[in-house]
């Protein structure tokens, strides 16, 4: 089974066909660009947000008017809470509350990728729910694409059901969502998503199980709505090389920062093991977010083979000879500098299967030192304390120039400067 059959399962039969008839109308590239999203789409609520942020400029660029998604299903299933989590602006926000009937009246903001529309119950009774009912049909009904809300807590009853089959004679593409798993007991949570798959005459994994109020799974919702939109397909996939270079860069900032306060120790340099160990754990990070296999000893071993121990070392013999620089400070500078270029070089590595050369490597690691020695200066000549030193080199490598864009873009210069 392939990656798409893997997301094209989660889909009713009935949406299932749609969706292979637009895969099948996509070109080698934009399904090699899907493929590689799906390999390396991220599920948490933060980083899916960085992404379709990189997106919003592609998006614009490919569509003329954009693909309308409506989030349609009973009261008090937390639809707005879903709706919330992929808005754009916090003035589009909708009103939640645990009282059903919170929501009265259809509400629609950007959602970079797509217009989201937010709706009242629908299958709420009497005048007043009879009207919210047909508020959310007529969403429903001028939706590309449905969003279908279930409260795992309350399970799949009579007007569940009726609800469903209504919706899914529109036959608009949608997906099914089980919300509120954070609140089934994890024994339990297997036999819950496979009670309402019964109940709606679908497969288990045609159900996506989601935590709405912390945005678990709110990736898989998103790549459900663009596997029905090619053009949504590849502008995901250009996003996705820069979001990876984007979380690549934060793990190697925040990496360091921890060695900058490793080098405060009254402890040499040279050979420095706790330093091994931090930039061995970047390395295997960096590895997780570009889906490369690699193992605590194997980073380990990357890292003695850049030679960046050895290039601190001279480094800090070169500079020492300096005055006025103090030890502490040369220190950290030299041990964030030789982080900062083991990750960047980990990111070729991992990005591109290709080695930074060593006067690339040389040249880099100097230029990063000489950055922040002249911004950390300001800390005068007491040494400081490592919390402090942290926050300091963290707040300097974001202003870093080479923070700006993608090694892949970079490197090429480097390698023909060299």
């Amino acid at each position: 089974m392939t990656l798409f059959d893997d997301i094209l399962a989660q889909f009713p039969p009935e949406v299932q066909a749609t969706v292979r008839m637009i895969w099948e109308a996509l070109g080698p590239t934009e399904k090699a660009g899907f493929l590689s999203l799906l390999s390396g789409f991220p599920t948490d609520a933060n980083l899916v947000r960085r992404l379709v942020k990189l997106t919003t400029a592609q998006i614009r660029q490919a569509f003329g008017q954009k693909h309308r998604v409506a989030i349609v299903g009973p009261a008090n299933v937390g639809k707005s809470t879903l709706y919330n989590q992929l808005v754009q602006n916090k003035g589009d926000l909708a009103r939640v509350g645990p009282l059903p009937g919170t929501t009265t009246a259809n509400q629609q903001a950007d959602a970079a990728l797509f217009t989201v529309v937010d709706t009242p119950g629908a299958d709420t009774v009497g005048s007043l729910g009879e009207s919210e009912k047909d508020l959310a049909l007529s969403a429903a009904g001028e939706a590309d694409f449905l969003v279908l809300v279930y409260d795992a807590i309350q399970g799949i009853k009579k007007t569940e059901h009726e609800l469903f089959n209504e919706l899914s004679s529109l036959k608009k593409p949608f997906v099914v969502v089980l919300n509120k798993i954070d609140l089934v007991p994890r024994k339990d949570l297997q036999s819950v998503i496979s009670s309402a798959a019964t109940n709606l005459g679908l497969k288990p994994d045609q159900i996506v199980p989601i935590a709405a109020k912390d945005g678990k799974n709110l990736g898989k919702v998103l790549l459900a709505v663009a596997a029905t939109e090619p053009e949504m397909v590849a502008a995901l996939g250009q996003a996705l090389p820069e979001y990876r270079w984007q979380l690549a860069w934060q793990t190697t900032v925040r990496a360091a920062s921890i060695s900058a306060a490793i080098a405060l120790a009254p402890l040499p340099l040279i050979d420095f093991v706790p330093l091994v160990i931090t930039q061995s754990i970047m390395v295997v990070s960096i590895a997780r977010i570009y889906n490369y296999k690699i193992t605590p000893q194997r980073a380990s071993e990357l890292v003695a083979t850049f030679g960046l121990g050895f290039l601190g070392r001279t480094i800090f013999q070169e500079l020492s000879k300096l005055e006025g620089l103090p030890g502490w400070l040369l220190s950290a500078a030299i041990a964030s500098s030789t982080t900062v270029v083991m990750g960047y070089a980990a990111v070729r590595w991992f990005d591109k299967g290709q080695k930074l050369s060593a006067d690339a490597i040389n040249k880099l690691t100097h230029e990063v030192t000489s950055y922040l020695l002249s911004t950390l200066k300001g800390l005068g000549k007491r040494k400081p304390g490592q919390k402090g030193l942290q926050q300091r080199v963290a707040q300097s490598l974001e202003n870093l120039p080479l923070a700006e864009s993608r090694p892949a873009h970079n490197l090429e210069t480097d390698e023909k400067n060299n």
